[in-house]
């Protein structure tokens, strides 16, 4: 038993985060590999394997060492998603019990534990997740509520704003590091590039345009319109989708963590929190992500085996 050892997965944004852990939850190696989620890459299969089978390496361990297998995969919304899900962990060789969540599931455990609380999680993805007092799982889509925060989509609403014309002096820079992201050398051809759709391949389509992100909400900070007005927008929902789950939250105290590379900019997060103070359903307490999203994994691995909480020494 000594050698037994829990796999922790975090399948959300562009990559495969892959944990190993011994049955308290100490940190035996960590890996990294390409993206898990089907809808961003045609390879998932083979990157989710590969990750947890170097992780083991790395470890000194090998798949009959492997308790129990945790994997928070992003795009796994629907039941039907299941069957190409499953797949990633279905290794040979693996003979261990194997539990497959959405990623906010995992992300919520690493950052408050799995105990009563919200994470907002805006990267490469959205998604507003909540473990009520009484143990209900709730997310906003069960509104059928999304909050187009993600990536992609501030950096094509900047795009589109940029396009349209609705531009001033203090969108000069912004507009710049647009026209060199695209490799274009005006406005007119970005319009140009936009109307044959981009690129042809949506997921190549969707990285690109996402990784220009990072300028919009840089820009913000530096006072473009353009950047302040999309987020503006994007920040709004975020806080609607938050204030829907807490709905079903009976105290007037809720905890919520932010976690994500858009929510981590330090205008999104300031304008969020300062949006959510201003609520009038709940009373919110932002707090930061004790552990990262693979870590949660750990923890839910563990937890499934009953293994006692007070012994667990997870570190990030």
């Amino acid at each position: 038993m000594e050698s037994s050892v829990v796999i922790g997965i975090d399948g959300g944004g562009t990559h495969t985060r892959v944990l190993v852990a011994d049955l308290r939850g100490t940190r035996l190696a960590y890996v990294e590999g390409g993206a898990s989620s089907l809808h961003k890459d045609r390879n998932a299969v083979h990157n989710v394997r590969q990750a947890v089978l170097d992780a083991l390496t790395s470890a000194g361990r090998s798949l009959d060492d492997v308790r129990y297998v945790t994997a928070g995969i992003a795009g796994y919304d629907t039941p039907e998603d299941l069957a190409w899900v499953t797949e990633l962990t279905n290794i040979p060789g693996l003979a261990c019990p194997r539990q497959h969540v959405n990623d906010a599931v995992s992300a919520h455990a690493g950052a408050l534990q799995a105990k009563p609380g919200i994470v907002a999680i805006s990267g490469t993805g959205s998604n507003i997740w909540g473990i009520t007092e009484n143990g209900q799982h709730l997310s906003n889509y069960a509104f059928h509520h999304y909050a187009p925060s993600a990536a992609r989509f501030i950096a094509y609403e900047a795009v589109y704003e940029a396009i349209a014309g609705n531009r001033d002096a203090t969108d000069e820079q912004l507009v710049s590091d647009m026209l060199r992201h695209f490799q274009v050398d005006s406005i007119e051809a970005l319009a140009e590039y936009a109307r044959k759709g981009f690129q042809a391949d949506r997921r190549e389509r969707d990285r690109h345009v996402g990784q220009f992100a990072p300028i919009v909400t840089e820009q913000a900070l530096r006072g473009s319109g353009i950047a302040a007005f999309v987020l503006d927008r994007a920040i709004h929902q975020l806080k609607v989708g938050i204030e829907l789950v807490a709905t079903a939250f009976q105290e007037d105290e809720v905890r919520v963590a932010l976690i994500g590379s858009v929510l981590a900019s330090p205008y999104v997060q300031r304008a969020l929190i300062d949006q959510l103070a201003a609520g009038r359903n709940k009373r919110y307490v932002v707090e930061p992500p004790r552990h990262e999203p693979v870590v949660g994994s750990v923890l839910l691995a563990l937890k499934a085996l009953g293994q006692p909480e007070d012994s667990w020494m997870l570190e990030d």
